[in-house]
């Protein structure tokens, strides 16, 4: 990469021309030449992110980027500093800083096992980039086959690839073992389609192409997977060289796979990062959930607390020390050093040492249990059994855990039609052929195997009155036989023709609409044999086989929404056959034929059909050898290529006989009308992004139940542009203000009865406005539109469309969060751009599955997956991270209160061996169990009422109101805790022999009461207790206890001062102590038990908390 770069700035190939020349077997063309290899990139392919250079500098300003990571590699030199710094009368800071050394580094320790894992999975992608580089490959060379390895390929080698083989290079097809010249690959790696794509060998190629003299001259490298242009100058004996124009379809894409041909050969064009998979890949971008932005806000907050406490205590430190005899008292005479050392470096050390004892407020535990409950809850998705699917014998599958809790926050659900709300399974229902309706029937009495519902024919009617209609019912089954790119795989054994007694024949195709259409076809009679030489064979129904030669294929896009075939037949007779959407197919053909097939169309696609109507038309020789010499001028030519030949095909197909039309059915998934229904009861948005025709989507629409019939639709398609006397875009203009004032101003969207619609021709004009035709609040009139309708339908979407209004929505005002889900390489794009991508396990190949967060079998699935699972997500993390906040601030408060009594000497309330486990084992064990098993409402109250749901969008438990609650509730649990003990102290005689309490047992005492209460106040907020919960609550508690005796009833060598021994058993001791415990415990956790207590029943949810 840095080469080709280097190559662009300093004026290289790639920058001088627009094209590249490629010598086939580098080879001079002609012979007599002098040869000069061009440079390209070598055949390496990196998808590696590091190196061993740049490794640990870029990963470590990756991973500090993140305040908290930052936070703690701050905190951890400042403690480092502060211990080097400690005056010698100060051993209990020092003792507390050397406790904290060895317990402020497990969150570093916790970012260095990230960063080896993320440098581990960097050099499995180093150690697949190797094996992929080093794969061995068949090169010819000079007549010999070589065995090379791939990353030594260069542009213009000639290679054998086997069957079942990957391409490790952009080829252009040379030879095929097949006699038809073609040869089948799946892409499924590429695009995720794992339907078999034809691919044709470059025209009138010797078939010895290791004596081939020819050069290939093409475009410079660029991502689009389905364009190509080029053209081969071809050698022959010193004669002009013969040209050949190269497209897609001659080019086999490096990571595709060769299937059912036993071998090819090809020149390779593009090699390593220039092929076209290289430059489609693109690395995940990190996705970042709400609660992580909740928590760096509440982060700063506390920071600020900390630094504010530190900077008080400093202060009022020096402001006690300036009275006399307060700052060198009798008892604590200066040495020497103290004396010389600078007032204001002792005043930074006081700052730093105020900073290590203030600093347990931020909860350094919180973000390694929060990757913790991350990593362990996104299991319960995977062993979900209401998640597999029997069909596929799959269940769900988590790709990304950290954004289960962003699962119960999704605001939009933008989802595909074909394949996630519809089977993408497609079955040949009916045709219409001159306005009569046809549906075929197993058991049919009628001629011909035709059942005619509403056609001329009855069962009395003599065949030999209806020949004009046999001929043109014949006419219309030639055309579904012939106008395709369906391949046969197996219906030609030894020269004989297998009779079509079955429709499981070998069919391949790249959609799966041609290959229900091929079967229509067999079904009434005419069976499509296959491309044999480019003669296409038709077995009819007198079981005769019919060849015609297959001229020119005009493929399908997008654009024309047609595709066109022109044939030969043996007669001579020159016939063009069309296919496609009726929009796109009536406005040229006869007029007078549109209405008898128009009502069929229309009825059809109200059923939720998809449709295609079906011309043809007679071409004279004239008209054919014009055609004929303008897509061979217009596919040779490298520029404009594609406007050329578009201009050709518009000019051909016009003024064509309109025969019939066909309606395929794709079945709804299952459930997936209740799931949709469900999910709008939970107050999401549901935006229908698809491909398909306006009709047919608008009936998938209505059979999901996501439109009603008494809801007003409001359309923006060029049929509504269409307005005499004004420019589609001021018509588009006045209808953006006419629906803004109904669904906005007027608040119409409100109250549920507006569904939009758009499709893609309309949504390029909002998307494309520009400021200076006045067309620049398009956008925004469009987007609050939508955002008040109730349900959005997008129609003839590009992959690229979809992406963009995922990105619309999600920048928009209040940046709600959205989630994709589709099934196909062409969803992948708004899979990535949402906040939540969610990929289904469908026919269209697994490349949404790979990119996706999460993936399910079926559509039906996400109901559960978000009403339930990222409901209570969401429920448990937001509850982990307040309570983390919460009980760290009752921790370090009276440790704060208590500087104002010690003359903020830094003398600690706790023991630093309390300090140092208060987070890692006596509270934290609790609080992970909760927010794994916590259920405040059972599943199937989620399932049953998608309400609930509403309750907790846009971070309902974590804005700053709840935040307060939980920061006041801290304080005060903090202030009970110090002044409830202090009373107590008030009378200095506690213990049974007289003896007083210090300041040892005063702090034990507050930590005492801490825990208990922290812990006691989980148990309370717990609604659904399991055995786990009861063991890591009363565990943590007895744990405590154990270890204060432990701790204090033995004299441990390794600490210069023994400050708790015996002072836990001796507090125990004492009656006082026990109560004031008790009596403190219940104090603070008085108003949640009488909320408990008294708060009444909600109903069948009564088992919900207050959020």
């Amino acid at each position: 990469m840095l080469r080709r770069r280097l190559n662009r700035w300093f004026g290289g190939e790639d920058r001088r021309v627009d094209s590249r020349t490629i010598y086939v077997g580098h080879r001079p063309c002609p012979a007599n030449e002098v040869f000069i290899p061009p440079k390209f990139c070598d055949n390496r392919i990196v998808s590696s992110k590091y190196t061993v250079w740049n490794f640990l500098p870029k990963n470590l300003f990756e991973q500090f980027r993140r305040i908290a990571n930052f936070y703690f590699l701050i905190i951890f030199l400042v403690q480092v500093r502060a211990s080097f710094v400690c005056m010698p009368t100060q051993t209990v800071i020092s003792d507390i800083i050397f406790f904290k050394i060895r317990t402020s580094w497990l969150p570093l320790v916790f970012l260095t096992v990230l960063i080896c894992s993320q440098g581990y999975e960097d050099w499995l992608r180093h150690k697949a980039d190797n094996e992929v580089n080093k794969y061995r490959v068949t090169v010819l060379e000079d007549g010999r086959r070589i065995q090379k390895e791939s990353e030594k390929i260069k542009v213009g080698d000639v290679l054998e690839v086997d069957e079942d083989e990957t391409f490790p290079c952009d080829l252009i097809l040379l030879q095929s073992s097949r006699d038809d010249g073609t040869c089948f690959v799946t892409t499924a790696s590429l695009d995720g389609e794992s339907n078999h794509k034809t691919h044709y060998t470059v025209p009138d190629t010797e078939r010895d192409v290791e004596s081939l003299n020819a050069t290939i001259e093409c475009e410079q490298p660029q991502p689009d997977l389905y364009k190509f242009v080029g053209r081969m100058h071809i050698y022959k004996n010193n004669e002009e060289p013969t040209l050949r124009s190269l497209g897609p379809e001659n080019l086999l894409l490096k990571g595709a796979t060769l299937k059912n041909t036993q071998s090819i050969c090809g020149v390779a064009v593009y090699t390593g990062m220039e092929t076209k998979m290289a430059l489609n890949y693109q690395g995940k971008s990190q996705k970042r959930s709400v609660v992580e932005k909740s928590i760096n806000a509440f982060l700063l907050v506390y920071l600020c607390i900390l630094v504010s406490k530190a900077l008080v205590c400093t202060t009022l430190k020096y402001v006690w020390q300036s009275k006399p005899g307060q700052d060198e008292p009798w008892y604590n005479e200066k040495t020497l050093k103290e004396k010389e050392t600078n007032r204001y470096l002792n005043m930074f050390t006081d700052f730093l040492s105020f900073m290590v004892l203030f600093n347990f407020i931020i909860p350094v535990s919180m973000y390694v249990t929060v990757e913790m409950q991350k990593f362990l809850g996104s299991f319960f998705i995977s062993w979900d059994k209401d998640f597999f699917d029997s069909e596929i014998e799959e269940g769900a599958l988590v790709n990304t855990s950290d954004l289960n809790e962003e699962l119960g926050q999704v605001e939009y659900v933008f989802t595909d039609k074909t394949g996630t709300l519809t089977q993408n399974n497609m079955e040949f229902i009916e045709c219409c052929i001159d306005g009569h309706q046809y549906k075929y029937r197993d058991a049919s009495s009628e001629v011909d195997g035709f059942c005619v519902t509403d056609g001329p024919m009855n069962t009395v009617q003599q065949k030999a009155g209806r020949v004009s209609v046999v001929e043109r019912e014949e006419l219309f089954l030639r055309a579904l036989c012939l106008c395709h790119t369906v391949q046969v795989d197996g219906l030609m054994v030894d020269g004989q023709v297998v009779p079509p007694l079955q429709e499981q024949r070998g069919f391949i195709a790249s959609s799966p609409d041609e290959i229900a259409l091929v079967q229509g076809a067999m079904r009434y009679g005419f069976t499509f044999l296959g491309l044999e030489s480019k003669t296409m064979k038709i077995l009819n129904r007198t079981n005769d086989v019919e060849m015609y030669e297959l001229l020119h294929v005009l493929n399908f896009d997008p654009v024309r929404r047609r595709m066109s075939v022109i044939v030969r037949s043996i007669s001579g007779e020159t016939l063009l056959f069309c296919k496609g959407a009726d929009s796109s197919i009536f406005p040229r053909v006869k007029q007078e034929e549109v209405e008898k097939i128009r009502m069929h169309v229309e009825r059809n696609a109200t059923d939720g059909y998809r449709t295609l109507c079906v011309a043809y038309k007679h071409l004279t020789p004239e008209e054919y050898d014009q055609v004929d010499s303008g897509l061979r001028e217009a596919r040779l030519a490298l520029q404009d290529r594609e406007e050329k030949l578009m201009a050709v095909y518009n000019q051909v197909e016009t003024g064509m006989n309109l025969i019939g039309a066909t309606a395929v059915e794709d079945r709804l998934q299952e459930e997936a009308a209740e799931t949709m229904e469900a999910l709008q009861g939970a107050g999401i948005k549901v935006w229908v992004l698809t491909g398909d025709k306006m009709e047919t989507a608008k009936s998938t629409c209505y059979a999901c139940r996501l439109f009603k019939r008494n809801t007003e639709l409001l359309e923006l398609t060029v049929r509504t542009l269409e307005y005499p006397g004004k420019r589609r875009e001021d018509r588009l203009h006045d209808l953006l203000l006419e629906y803004h004032k109904k669904t906005v101003q007027d608040g119409v969207g409100g109250n549920s009865l507006t569904k939009n619609n758009i499709n893609g021709a309309t949504l390029s004009m909002v998307l494309n406005s520009s400021s200076e035709n006045n067309l620049h609040d398009y956008k925004d009139l469009f987007l609050q539109i939508c955002q008040n309708c109730t349900s959005v339908l997008c129609c003839r979407m590009a992959p690229l469309q979809k992406a963009q209004i995922v990105k619309m929505v999600k920048n928009s005002k209040g940046s709600p969060i959205t989630l994709s889900v589709g099934d196909g390489a062409n969803d992948v794009s708004m899979i990535l751009e949402a906040h939540v991508g969610i990929g289904i396990k469908g026919k269209e190949g697994r490349q949404a599955v790979r990119n996706s967060d999460y993936a399910i079998p079926k559509l039906k699935h996400l109901k559960k997956l978000l009403l339930a699972h990222g409901h209570l997500y969401y429920v448990r993390i937001a509850h982990l991270v307040q309570y983390f906040f919460y009980k760290n601030l009752c921790f370090i408060l009276p440790q704060f209160l208590y500087q104002f009594f010690c003359g903020c000497s830094q003398q600690p309330l706790y023991d630093a061996a309390y300090l140092t486990m208060y987070n890692i084992c006596f509270t934290s064990m609790p609080i992970l169990a909760y927010s794994l098993f916590e259920q405040h409402i059972s599943i199937e109250m989620l399932l049953e009422n998608a309400t609930l749901y509403r309750q907790i969008g846009k971070n309902a438990m974590l804005r700053w109101g709840p935040f307060l609650y939980w920061t006041l509730l801290g304080v005060f649990h903090g202030l009970v805790f110090f002044f409830g003990v202090w009373f107590l102290f008030s009378n200095p005689a506690l213990q049974d022999n007289g003896q007083a309490f210090g300041n040892w047992s005063y702090g034990t005492i507050v930590f005492t009461i801490l825990v208990f209460t922290v812990t006691l106040k989980l148990a309370l907020d717990t609604r659904h207790w399991t055995w786990i919960n009861h063991f890591v609550i009363w565990g943590s508690l007895a744990f405590y206890v154990f270890f204060s005796f432990f701790w204090g009833g033995v004299i441990w060598p390794f600490l210069r001062q023994q400050r708790l021994y015996f002072v836990f058993a001796n507090m125990l001791s004492s009656v006082s102590a026990w109560l004031v415990i008790i009596v403190l415990i219940l104090l603070s956790l008085l108003p949640e038990i009488l909320y408990v207590v008294l708060r009444k029943p909600r109903g069948p949810y009564a088992r919900q908390v207050v959020l």
